[in-house]
């Protein structure tokens, strides 16, 4: 089993070196699915290039990333330029490791649970009881998604620093699962500060802290919380010192809000403020940037006694509705899924969803070659692609969500479902 796991991640890590090492990797690198102008290894390059010369970098239309992430390129760039693939493999290969440790704590905690509420149960439910051998290959096939997952794969060998944002994202997973408030809430700062998006997911953490510290509820919420503003308040004022200026705000942070930048991408932004009338503009953008943050509220209310789910889920949420979107972003989310393979014979949508991510995924560059260099298309065909396959990020979301739900009715109330003594069934509206 070992044996097996470490050949896993060894093919998982040749893949990515030998896809480095072909022609394809500046092919990958311009696909607009994967580099955005916030994720882009290219522009970092620029970046520090302008730095080096004592260019404003923030003055241009060009760089968007963080000072810190300028201060860490340019590390990267200077010191380790012929090691850089490795880099970027390496940290993939970490963040599969943490995923699974995540996986494995989360299991763990699932049938612990299950052993406290058992008594609940009814007495036809025995067959969905969890079990441990069932959660541990959960744990690995948590591993091999995220390894073996197209678009973390393509992710990795076009270099973008969505790398790097899914290892802190993972890493601040598995303090939230082993229990470190502390150093969750230093994390989510610091992935935070990069994209105010995964700011959401302090709220599954605060959640999980107060529920695994019911005695001392104060420390469980002040904690990550004081850390996080904390982190937060010093990666500011130490990038305000970097980039010689609070500049740096409009440039990366104003830049996500306002959208200026409507190169195609797979989100639902360029599409709609590019045909839209300019004086609507605010008024849209306002209405956009909250859907990414509306469901925060119901989903916790809702899913309260499972903060990694929630976390899951609006990691998914954020992903579709984020101003700059990537493959990237899609495909952490997607690695963690396997957890909760136990849902998987409640969900009843799994085959649509399936064909859409793949028929999607092959034909979103072929409506943008189409678009773009042949001419024999336009920008309609390119954005219904996106839009179906933000659609099925909805679509399996909702349905690993009512899963869940469904789950958990037949778990306190057995399989047999009736209404009024006449059988009845739990339908999505």
């Amino acid at each position: 089993m070992i044996n097996g796991i470490w050949l896993m991640y060894l093919v998982g890590a040749g893949i990515r070196l030998w896809l480095m090492n072909t022609p394809w990797a500046e092919c990958i690198a311009k696909r607009v699915e994967l580099s955005t102008p916030l994720n882009s290894w290219k522009r970092v390059e620029e970046g520090v290039f302008l730095h080096s010369q004592d260019i404003a970098v923030y003055s241009g239309g060009v760089f968007h990333e963080t000072p810190f992430c300028l201060l860490f390129g340019g590390f990267l760039i200077r010191s380790w330029q012929n090691y850089l693939h490795l880099i970027f493999v390496g940290c993939d290969l970490l963040t599969a490791a943490l995923l699974a440790s995540v996986a494995s704590s989360y299991s763990r905690q699932l049938l612990l649970q299950q052993k406290n509420a058992v008594s609940q149960f009814a007495s036809d439910s025995s067959h969905l009881l969890l079990t441990s051998s069932a959660l541990g290959t959960g744990v690995v096939y948590v591993a091999a998604a995220y390894l073996f997952c197209p678009y973390t794969i393509a992710s990795c060998v076009a270099q973008t620093t969505s790398v790097f944002a899914n290892l802190v994202i993972a890493a601040a997973f598995a303090s939230m699962v082993k229990g470190y408030p502390v150093i969750f809430g230093t994390l989510v700062a610091l992935v935070a500060y990069q994209s105010f998006y995964p700011i959401c997911l302090m709220v599954p953490g605060i959640l999980f802290f107060m529920q695994n510290d019911s005695h001392n509820l104060k420390a469980a919420l002040l904690k990550p919380l004081l850390s996080f503003l904390v982190s937060l308040g010093l990666l500011m004022v130490i990038s305000a010192e970097i980039a010689g200026g609070w500049e740096f705000l409009e440039a990366t942070y104003g830049f996500i809000l306002a959208a200026p930048d409507l190169t195609p991408n797979i989100g639902l932004f360029w599409y709609f403020f590019t045909e839209m009338f300019e004086h609507f503009r605010l008024f849209f953008l306002a209405t956009f940037q909250i859907n990414a943050f509306v469901y925060v509220l119901p989903l916790a209310i809702r899913l309260r006694k499972d903060p990694v789910l929630l976390a899951t889920a609006l990691l998914a949420f954020t992903a579709v509705f984020r101003s700059y979107p990537a493959l990237g972003d899609v495909g952490i989310y997607l690695s963690l899924l396997p957890m909760w393979k136990h849902l998987y014979p409640f969900m009843r949508q799994t085959f649509i969803v399936g064909c859409m991510f793949v028929a999607t995924s092959v034909l979103g560059p072929i409506m943008y070659n189409l678009w773009i260099f042949s001419g024999s298309a336009n920008a309609n065909f390119y954005f219904a692609v996106t839009l179906a396959f933000n659609t099925a990020q909805i679509f399996l979301v909702t349905d690993l969500l009512f899963a869940h739900v469904k789950r958990e009715y037949h778990l306190i109330h057995g399989s047999k479902m009736e209404v009024d003594e006449v059988p009845a069934r739990l339908i999505l509206q």
